[in-house]
């Protein structure tokens, strides 16, 4: 078994209410941007004719499509995302890069800002 992966980024606004004190949760629930890491990993056996387990450019092309929603959006606004959390924003992408590529299984998403906030999903086989 082999598992490959790409990596994109995106720049995008949110806004975000949190369940702290008005101090701290104040200049989360105004819009305010990040720039993100997102990562992705497939997995499959290496193919016979072809020595891989799937053909990269296929992956880049998949994934420049679910950039395309998140890339200088109001995350708050993309359908199907929901409160834009770390974890919101690792499924999202799963999901996305899942309905489009069928002969892997998605194994890995991460999600990640400069600040060092990072999340990692790992879908159940």
């Amino acid at each position: 078994m082999f598992e490959l992966s790409q990596t994109f980024t995106f720049d995008a606004a949110h806004t975000l209410k949190r369940h702290v004190s008005p101090e701290e949760a104040a200049g989360s629930r105004r819009i305010h941007g990040h720039t993100y890491t997102a990562e992705v990993a497939v997995k499959g056996p290496r193919l016979p004719d072809t020595g891989m387990v799937m053909d990269l450019s296929l992956l880049r092309a998949t994934l420049a499509e679910v950039r395309s929603q998140l890339d200088h959006h109001l995350l708050d606004e993309v359908p199907g995302l929901g409160a834009p959390t770390l974890e919101n924003l690792c499924v999202f992408i799963f999901e996305q890069v899942n309905a489009r590529i069928a002969q892997v299984t998605v194994s890995m998403v991460c999600v990640s800002r400069a600040a060092g906030d990072r999340c990692v999903f790992r879908p159940q086989a």
